[in-house]
């Protein structure tokens, strides 16, 4: 990483110099000028301009993504949200509804958040059990040059005896990351597995959700 600035670093990849913005929490975890740094990148085009946004993981781009989708929310709101709540936060928010927490973020009124929640709650397990299925799969290591890396997640098809297993821990991951007990989500996640032991892993996130839920 040759420079850093308030929104925005500059990457040297092989000689060519690459300036991707990133929110406040991913330019806190990057290392000091200086240093090798490898981040995963989405790439907005305009008629007139070509931006790099910077990512520490797949789900945060991911989100990146959704976000850009909603109504309201542009590079700078998106960044703002992640730079706010984190990954975790922005799930926890969007899944439980909670359109405040997203308010928090500079430039989402009150209108933008309710309308981020209502589009983007459906898409919210999707995306956690991503999130729980990557925690194990660290960002690839740079080589010998600063390198600004986009890699599609590997897609190995686990055997059939293992795929219910896989699924479940996998959403325990997920659950656990939105706040809730390691019991009580075991328990739940159990729970739905036994209702459809074929579930992959957002249908079971979403069936323990549900019997997590506040009865009344």
């Amino acid at each position: 990483m040759d420079y850093r600035a308030e929104d925005h670093v500059l990457l040297d990849v092989r000689g060519v110099g690459y300036l991707v913005y990133c929110s406040d929490r991913t330019l806190q975890a990057l290392p000091p000028v200086g240093e090798h740094t490898a981040l995963y990148t989405d790439l907005l085009v305009r008629e007139d301009l070509l931006q790099l946004f910077g990512f520490t993981s797949l789900v945060e781009k991911e989100w990146h993504r959704l976000l850009m989708g909603v109504q309201g929310i542009g590079a700078k709101a998106s960044l703002a949200i992640l730079g706010t709540l984190g990954v975790e936060g922005v799930s926890r928010a969007i899944n439980l509804g909670d359109w405040n927490a997203l308010k928090a973020a500079k430039g989402v009124g009150p209108k933008t958040a309710q309308r981020v929640v209502n589009e983007l709650k459906d898409k919210a397990p999707q995306v956690m059990a991503m999130g729980a299925g990557a925690a194990t799969a660290p960002m690839p290591a740079p080589d010998d040059q600063d390198e600004v890396i986009e890699t599609p997640r590997a897609a190995a098809a686990p055997t059939p005896a293992r795929a219910s297993q896989s699924a479940q821990a996998e959403a325990l991951s997920a659950l656990s990351n939105l706040g809730y007990a390691p019991g009580e989500a075991a328990s739940a996640v159990a729970q739905a597995a036994d209702t459809a032991p074929e579930a992959e892993t957002p249908a079971l996130i979403r069936a323990a959700l549900k019997l997590l839920a506040p009865q009344g």
